[in-house]
């Protein structure tokens, strides 16, 4: 199956670069010099994964994943961002908008090929053990194949790494998963994140389910409880 990717970058020279070794690998490419372009190509083109440079004019990659997140069509699309920058705050702002994933500049092939191969294997791996799978946990319905939590009346789309957290808490109440376990089971242990990245996904989770299910292990972890 060729993969279709949408790379977001306003200076060409990186686009091209990423092209040529994406396409190498088999990847179908299409690319966008700003934020608001990657809107429009990405509603035409359906891709799979969303490279996004966070620094750009017009309409910047956070502003852009945030608006993306927002159409149902990408709510379980994959976005990652390309950054120069290697503060928290950059990693912290992606993943509270709902990306998947960070690539920082300067570009190294091999380095992007391999993260990107392993996001897609993630993606696979994850669709095959989620297909047709539905939950009951408490008063929550978890659709791992429509990725939806339904609570009563109520029903939550949640972004994709948000809803696979919230997917293994749940999936055995009361155990507690460390924060290693977590990283590992979640984002992979090929895929590099920052150290906050669980506690900014826990607290958007609370925010929108409460705060009663998930429980605070201090030193540990997180577990879920009703």
């Amino acid at each position: 199956m060729s993969y279709k990717i949408l790379l977001v970058d306003d200076e060409p020279d990186i686009l091209e670069f990423m092209e040529y070794n994406l396409k190498k690998e088999n990847y179908e490419v299409f690319k966008a010099l700003n934020g608001k372009e990657a809107i429009v190509k990405a509603k035409k083109e359906h891709p799979d994964l969303i490279i996004l440079d966070i620094m750009m004019p017009e309409q910047d990659g956070i502003e852009t994943c945030r608006q993306l997140r927002e159409i149902p069509e990408f709510k379980k699309t994959m976005i990652a961002f390309l950054t120069a920058r290697n503060e928290d705050y950059s990693q912290i702002a992606g993943f509270e908008v709902g990306a998947d994933d960070y690539i920082t500049k300067p570009i190294k092939p091999r380095v992007l090929v391999s993260r990107i191969n392993a996001l897609f294997r993630r993606y696979d791996n994850g669709a095959k053990e989620e297909k047709g799978n539905v939950v009951f946990v408490g008063d929550l319905r978890i659709d791992r194949e429509q990725y939806l939590v339904h609570r009563n009346e109520e029903k939550f789309v949640l972004p994709r790494k948000e809803f696979e957290l919230l997917s293994l808490l749940a999936s055995k109440p009361g155990k507690v998963f460390t924060r290693d376990e977590i990283l590992d089971r979640v984002w992979g242990n090929d895929i590099i994140v920052g150290d906050r990245t669980i506690d900014v996904h826990i607290r958007k989770l609370r925010e929108k389910l409460g705060e009663d299910n998930i429980k605070t292990v201090k030193g540990i972890g997180y577990k879920f409880e009703f």
